[in-house]
């Protein structure tokens, strides 16, 4: 994938993503970057953001980049950055403290909070605040954090609910204080035709779904598989773990990993891997990290038998391929719907997914009984677990244990 290219915190390539501009010409305080997928609104921000404290150097600014729990951060815009800064040798170990997520750059502070740390919330001020995906925050946690930046706030989300605070507190509120801009991923120069192909596919999946996570407007996926579930804040002592399940992704899908427990008919559902460009032995080696019980099994994607058995000989990993039977994805859901779910509150892409995983409507609009082939990756890990540990099964046909 091309990436744009910085020198010393200026941009040597004549045309950037969309929201790079949106963010540069902001006038007003707050700043909103509502966005289709891919649109590349994190990157240019951070991008913005670098060439501001180079513009800046040597003023101790304070710069803050908050997302709503410390594993979603780590995994994307915290990532995004320090790939920025490698790529172009400006990454000084020396200026990373690592323990209070604070990098120093050209004289000027990058710090990098979550809300699931109330004292970073309410600490020190800053000059500019970053809340990428901020329609995660709660109205309390956005005024918090507001109340405590001095200069200017930027804000980048997927399309939310019709009213969602972010709508009627901002956006809709007719404030003189907001500037706000609409992504798509036709705006980002730099996709691969495999990521828009995929995401245009999603015209052919459900015109509503499309609208919102292709064109960036606002929107509500309804008839959704799963409309009821719980967010619970972590997994209770007397929830057992029952199996992980491992969804293989690379370029355009990302590599799932969930881990399942169970308590009576209580499913409790726990992201621990959500992340695109994973090669066999990153998956691999991220499992190791994580410290997972080698006992515990790992029911991966069957239809990759070569990264199943790759990542099987690099030892101390319980990993099987699934069994599936026919119709196996209709009745992983229907084993799934019989237990009442609970995802943990960082699991935050598992949440995006149930809350937008819905049934295929036929051309009289009525709804069939074949799920949209799109916000899948985490749900699959956990179908993949449902159907090798909450069922049996009898010459191909499934019965619920």
């Amino acid at each position: 994938m091309l990436v744009p290219r910085l020198h010393l915190g200026l941009m040597t390539m004549t045309k950037q993503a969309k929201p790079y501009y949106d963010v540069k010409n902001s006038t007003k305080r707050i700043c909103v970057l509502q966005g289709g997928t891919r649109s590349g609104k994190t990157y240019s921000i951070l991008l913005a953001l670098i060439e501001f404290a180079y513009k800046n150097k040597g003023k101790g600014l304070y710069i803050t980049i908050a997302r709503k729990t410390m594993p979603a951060l780590r995994g994307t815009s915290m990532r995004d950055f320090f790939d920025i800064l490698k790529k172009e040798n400006l990454y000084d170990e020396r200026l990373h403290n690592k323990s209070n997520h604070l990098y120093t750059l050209y004289g000027n502070y990058f710090e990098f909070i979550s809300v699931d740390q109330p004292q970073r919330v309410r600490g020190r001020k800053r000059e500019i605040l970053f809340l990428n995906e901020c329609n995660e925050f709660s109205m309390d946690e956005f005024i918090q954090l507001s109340l405590r930046t001095t200069f200017k706030i930027i804000i980048d989300f997927n399309p939310s609910e019709q009213y969602h605070w972010l709508y009627t507190q901002i956006i809709d509120a007719d404030r003189d204080d907001v500037d706000f801009h609409i992504s798509t991923y036709k705006d980002n120069p730099f996709l691969e035709q495999s990521t828009i192909s995929e995401i245009e596919r999603l015209k052919e999946v459900d015109e509503n779904l499309y609208r919102v996570f292709g064109e960036g407007q606002r929107g509500v996926a309804t008839e959704t598989i799963f409309p009821v579930f719980n967010i619970i804040d972590k997994i209770p002592d007397n929830a057992q773990p029952i199996a992980l399940g491992l969804d293989f992704g690379f370029t355009a899908d990302p590599t799932s990993l969930i881990k399942v427990y169970k308590h009576d008919l209580d499913l409790y559902i726990d992201e621990l891997l959500y992340e695109r460009g994973l090669t066999n032995q990153d998956i691999a080696h991220k499992i190791k990290q994580l410290g997972i019980d080698r006992n515990i099994e790992i029911f991966a994607d069957s239809a990759e038998p070569k990264s199943i058995e790759e990542i099987f000989r690099m030892g101390g990993i319980n990993i099987k391929p699934t069994k599936k039977g026919a119709d196996s994805i209709r009745i992983g859901i229907d084993v799934l719907k019989r237990h009442k779910l609970n995802i943990t509150k960082r699991s935050v892409n598992a949440i995006k997914e149930f809350r937008n995983y819905k049934w295929i409507k036929n051309k009289n609009n009525e709804i069939t009984n074949k799920p949209i082939d799109a916000f899948n990756h985490a749900i699959d890990s956990v179908r993949y677990v449902a159907l090798n540990k909450l069922m049996v099964s009898y010459s191909g046909k499934y019965y619920i244990s």
